[in-house]
């Protein structure tokens, strides 16, 4: 399948490891110039190393907190200015703090995960929008969460505010299409991060249960019976920033071995 990758830039937040890192690599081992961001600036640039070393692709790599939207700003005329423009965009971001309703009793908590995953995908987006405009449109994927359509236990902060990322992915499909923009959504499930690790093991914690009986648990429920690999959603990721998904935008996709029951 031709997927019409070569010599196209792209963002990619959140790239020093995890689902990130897995994005930005499998894009460029399509030939696509990659721009990574992350607030650790020793494990981007080791991610950048890493990516170069496996692929010889152009990569460039920006420490800067995607919370601030003068970092957004200053990573997006970076990359301007060093890869020529911006093709495609794919917005991600760490998880907010676990914990139920009755136990976030601090309002900072809720604004932080909003500033965390809502604002920093709409400045992200508002910043790569003319960028996209000049080469005559792109296309944008905005991770969120199987929490946007079936709450988890223990995610009361996920699964608020990442339905809102989905909400934006959507209205942006529809207002930016005009502009030879695409913008879907990648959903995923329990891929095998450090994030989904550490909520592992708060729930082994909670359970009183070892973290692998955690993992078996979890992978029971799965119908493929296990978790994916970082890969897998890297590359359902590449697949919908290329040429090959021409016709597809305003989409939700999951990556998750089938555990979503849902029909839509």
């Amino acid at each position: 399948m031709e997927l019409g990758l070569e010599g196209k830039v792209a963002l990619v937040a959140a790239a020093s490891r995890g689902l990130g890192y897995a994005v930005a690599r499998a894009l460029a081992a399509e030939g696509v110039r990659v721009s990574i961001v992350s607030r650790d600036g020793a494990r981007i640039q080791e991610a950048a190393r890493r990516i170069r070393d496996e692929t010889a692709a152009d990569v460039l790599a920006i420490a800067a907190d995607i919370r601030s939207a003068d970092a957004i700003a200053e990573w997006v005329k970076r990359t301007r200015e060093r890869l020529g423009g911006v093709d495609l965009l794919f917005t991600n971001a760490g998880g907010p703090p676990a914990g139920t309703f009755e136990s976030l009793t601090d309002d900072k908590v809720w604004y932080d995960a909003f500033d965390l995953l809502v604002l920093s995908a709409v400045r992200m987006v508002r910043a790569a929008i003319p960028l996209m405009r000049e080469r005559g449109g792109g296309s944008m994927v905005l991770s969120t969460s199987a929490a946007v359509k079936e709450p988890s236990p223990n995610l009361t902060l996920s699964n608020v505010v990442r339905a809102s990322v989905a909400a934006l992915s959507k209205t942006l499909a529809d207002e930016h299409a005009k502009d030879g923009i695409r913008v879907n959504q990648l959903i995923p499930g329990r891929i095998d991060t450090d994030r989904v690790r550490e909520l592992d093991g708060i729930r082994a914690e909670r359970s009183g249960i070892s973290v692998e009986e955690v993992k078996q648990r979890s992978a029971a429920q799965i119908p493929l019976g296990r978790y994916g690999d970082p890969s897998e959603f890297a590359r359902a990721a590449v697949f919908l920033l290329s040429d090959a998904a021409s016709y597809i935008t305003g989409a939700s996709m999951q990556v998750d071995g089938g555990r979503l029951r849902s029909v839509f």
